[in-house]
């Protein structure tokens, strides 16, 4: 996924998390479920296989799954087969206040032996895979009607020309890829399906949602295997189960809750081939950082009794050794135990900026999907509390 350059300064973090506080002032989560497609608006169809149907579907079990929480609301874009412009399911999200929009969908490729599921949050990308997927999901614009002056300006065959509305919104990016990783690593421990990735594409139903967004392609229906599994009811339960719980783990660490235990099968994975033509890169070369030199960080000494900021960087069920060589180089490393899990911290500063700046050499590092995470008096907090504590 693209390295992003992190430039944003505190106040851009108090709008970060607007949708947090709104969450606490109406006690209630607010989740938007978007089913892609619907309607005259298949989708992909493959093998007897219906896009449309399979999203309405996960999203259908994904909703029962949340509302199971009296702390969560769901709003849905649609519930039947119906079709609902794209510029609609932003503006369904964006009146109910949602603090999370989900957008489902399934991938296809003329190569049938692709497979995996990938998940997308806002952005530019250089990659030809990435603005392939993003031009075709696009494409259902033309549907509309008047789509001309609806979306006045873009092009379809250009999904790159949203780039201003991309820039706007970058203060939501670090909560959306917080929530892909969260989901892609379920995919691939819980469900055991291929992980393709987090990554950044400019998609027209993202752009227009003013909160963390995200849109999950689920897997590849032009894959007869994938798409058997995905057009079955315990594939789908599967799946709406892994998102669900991530969606918890989320709510639990920004906003508080519990997170329940899903019982959630393991699967077998499609024939291990998969000839999809990758087109190179464009990856921007990290310059004139050996693996042997260490990373010039913030020599102050921690105030344990004020907010201390973290970068995790990763969470695993196998204890690793905190060495560099373990961490792309990285040193001043740290973990905690939590839910099953082991998570790998960088770092450690009183001050908010300087914990960007962490984030920043983290991301450089290769880490993409990490993120900030606050702890006073040794134990982790919401972001948004740490932000209104230091104001």
């Amino acid at each position: 996924m693209k390295r992003l350059n992190l430039r944003r300064v505190f106040i851009t973090t108090a709008f970060a998390v607007a949708s947090i506080a709104s969450a606490q002032v109406t006690d209630k989560f607010k989740v938007c479920l978007d089913a892609g497609h619907g309607a005259h608006d298949f989708g992909a169809t493959y093998h007897g296989f219906v896009e449309k149907q399979i999203n309405l579907e996960i999203v259908l079990k994904l909703g029962k799954i949340l509302e199971q929480d009296p702390t969560i609301d769901v709003v849905y874009t649609r519930k039947t087969d119906t079709f609902i412009e794209l510029v609609e399911r932003a503006n369904i999200a964006n009146r109910a206040n949602a603090n999370i929009f989900l957008s489902v969908h399934c991938n296809a490729n003329k190569n049938t032996e692709a497979y995996g599921s990938e998940t997308y949050v806002m952005g530019l990308s250089k990659s030809a895979s990435s603005l392939e997927v993003a031009k075709k999901e696009n494409a259902v614009i033309t549907l509309e009607d008047n789509y001309k002056k609806t979306y006045a300006g873009y092009n379809p065959n250009a999904p790159e020309s949203l780039i201003s509305a991309t820039l706007a919104q970058e203060e939501y990016l670090d909560q959306s890829i917080e929530l892909a990783s969260r989901i892609q690593d379920n995919f691939e421990d819980r469900v055991n399906r291929k992980n393709r990735g987090v990554h950044q594409a400019p998609f027209m139903v993202l752009h227009k949602a003013f909160m963390p967004r995200v849109l999950v392609e689920t897997g590849f229906i032009s894959n007869y295997a994938e798409g058997s599994y995905l057009n079955s009811e315990e594939g789908q339960t599967n799946m709406a189960k892994s998102i669900a719980d991530a969606i918890f783990r989320m709510k639990a660490e920004h906003f508080g809750g519990v997170v329940p235990v899903l019982d959630i099968k393991k699967s077998e994975k499609p024939a291990p081939k998969d000839s999809t033509v990758k087109p190179k890169q464009n990856v921007v070369p990290i310059k004139e950082v050996p693996k042997a030199t260490p990373v010039k960080q913030d020599t102050k000494t921690v105030n344990n009794s004020r907010i201390i900021y973290k970068i995790q960087l990763k969470a695993s069920n196998s204890k690793i050794d905190l060495l560099p060589s373990n961490f792309n180089g990285l040193d001043k490393l740290s973990t905690t135990f939590e839910g099953g899990y082991y998570k790998y911290l960088y770092g450690e500063t009183n001050d908010y900026d300087s914990s960007r700046v962490l984030l920043s050499q983290a991301k450089a590092k290769g880490y993409d999907s990490a993120f900030i995470v606050p702890f006073k008096d040794g134990v982790k907090i919401s972001l948004n509390e740490a932000v209104k504590s230091s104001k």
